[in-house]
């Protein structure tokens, strides 16, 4: 008696199909599994057995045999519990097997039957749909889950004894989940009209915002670069259904869309504190998950008090930085998570925060150049723009001034966005920091007035290669800020002040 059952193994936030087959012949009573498996899928064996003695199912004795295909990818995860146990009601016979044709099964089992929930419903239910399954069977706890993809009939059950009983004759009551877990948010976002004062970091942000440049905030405590930072996620462009999609995977492996009932619809924000992990950061595990940088993927990711992580952690950011993803190379395992965000540090000029107020500053100079140099310098080059957040008056803080509103801001972000997805349209990529060294001359065009104050600025600030491609990009950016489609000798001077703050506070790197 031979059966097999549809299931899917996580690859990163895809899938990789996998066929569970079960034969069961004649020969000594045993129940072996194979199929290059993990610890926690060949104890499945003993968790289906158990379940299936509990719900009234009686083994016989022969020899089971349980393969889980391709057997050259190891298989890792609690959710082949669910099409194991199918696959072996099949073979018995107490199912029909054409009741399981075109349709996926997903799920843990506890040993009395429960079918528990499992992480990674949605990438998984995405895929079979687009290898043309359209029927699913999942817990009853990833019910709202798996029905985020349209087009997918989804079949939800909290044990073992109402699958079964489905399987055998039709019948299927849809159960009505409850997302009492999550409570609603009511709380006011936080708008840029709440931030007096700073109005060079206002516009360097909504610089930022526009190109998707990579910002480093440098000022004493209390001058509102957290304040700013928990604003900026506000003013990016809402999330196209492509971006929604992908996000809303990456948070479904790691199990943080198990109560939602629609997809991610906000870009996310993620402000990790200094004593994170390496692997809390980029991602991985014994059963890899993404990380901090993955869960930013499209929004912010906010470093505060960037000296205060480890350096190693630091020196993590700088490929994910380049490639926009990040890939996890163990001896069992090779997975790719997008890591496509919007970096936003800050950090104060020295150990007591003060520099450069002499009056309040008692650092001495190699000190403070200690501090700062827990930054290297290949961190440095790929921050695009560099700003002093400077300490603020008494006026500026208790000024009753109208400050313009996060929608405000964030329709000229929309605009300007809007005219770099026309400039590359036949492009790989979509943001003016994005644009490759080899196409720089194309899209950053320079008039020889331009040319000549670059090359003087190169020899003077003692520029890298990158520093220089990063000064005309938000160059560009502004020039589009502006309706430019030439970058001018102002776009120029604006992006080259955003390094100025290099020399200040590195000595000249």
């Amino acid at each position: 008696m031979y059966s097999t059952v549809n299931s899917a193994l996580l690859d990163g936030i895809r899938t990789i199909p996998v066929a569970v087959e079960v034969d069961i012949s004649n020969g000594m009573p045993a129940f072996d599994m194979v199929g290059y498996l993990s610890p926690e899928v060949r104890e499945a064996k003993e968790r289906v057995k158990t379940a299936l003695h509990n719900c009234g199912v009686v083994f016989p004795a022969k020899r089971i045999t349980v393969n889980l295909a391709p057997a050259n990818i190891r298989k890792s995860g609690t959710g082949f519990d669910l099409p194991v146990a199918v696959a072996i009601l099949c073979a018995l016979g107490l199912c029909e097997e054409r009741s399981c044709q075109n349709r996926m099964f997903i799920g843990e089992i506890s040993l009395n039957g429960a079918i528990l929930s499992v992480p990674g419903i949605l990438p998984m239910v995405s895929d079979a749909y687009d290898r043309g399954i359209t029927e699913v069977v999942v817990p009853a706890d990833n019910q709202a889950e798996a029905e985020l993809i349209a087009g997918v009939k989804v079949f939800a059950f909290s044990n073992l004894t109402e699958l079964m009983k489905f399987l055998s004759d039709g019948e299927y009551h849809r159960p009505k989940y409850s997302l009492s877990k999550k409570t609603q948010d009511t709380s006011k976002e936080p708008d840029f009209s709440e931030v007096n004062g700073q109005r060079l970091l206002r516009r360097a942000c909504e610089v930022a915002a526009c190109g998707m440049h990579n910002m480093l905030m440098v000022g004493p405590p209390g001058a509102g670069k957290t304040m700013i930072s928990e604003r900026m996620a506000g003013i990016l462009p809402p999330l196209s259904e492509e971006e929604k999609l992908e996000i809303s995977k990456i948070y479904s492996v790691c199990g943080l869309l198990r109560d939602a009932d629609c997809l991610v619809d906000k870009r996310p924000f993620r402000h990790p504190h200094h004593t994170i992990t390496t692997i809390g950061l980029t991602g991985g595990g014994s059963t890899p998950k993404p990380g901090e940088l993955s869960l930013a993927h499209g929004g912010v990711l906010f470093l505060d008090e960037l000296p205060e992580f480890q350096k190693t952690i630091l020196e993590v950011l700088r490929q994910p930085l380049e490639s926009h993803d990040i890939t996890l190379v163990r001896a069992n395992s090779c997975v790719t998570y997008p890591a496509n965000f919007l970096l936003l540090a800050a950090m104060n000029p020295c150990n007591c925060g003060h520099y450069p107020n002499l009056q309040k500053c008692r650092c001495t100079q190699a000190a403070r150049m200690r501090y700062m140099n827990r930054i290297s310098q290949p961190l440095l080059d790929r921050m695009d723009i560099c700003v002093e957040a400077s300490a603020m008056s008494y006026h500026e803080i208790a000024a009753s001034d109208c400050n313009e509103s996060t929608q405000t801001i964030r329709a000229r972000v929309e605009e300007c966005q809007r005219i770099q997805s026309v400039r590359f349209r036949e492009e790989p990529f979509f943001h003016n920091s994005q644009i490759p060294s080899a196409k720089i001359v194309q899209y950053c065009p320079l008039d020889e007035k331009e040319q000549a104050y670059m090359q003087d600025i190169f020899k003077k600030e003692m520029l890298t290669a990158r520093s220089y491609h990063k000064i005309l990009r938000v160059a560009r950016t502004i020039a589009d800020m502006d309706k430019s489609e030439q970058i001018q000798m102002k776009h120029l001077k604006e992006a080259v002040c955003y390094r100025s703050i290099d020399k200040r506070f590195w000595g000249g790197h």
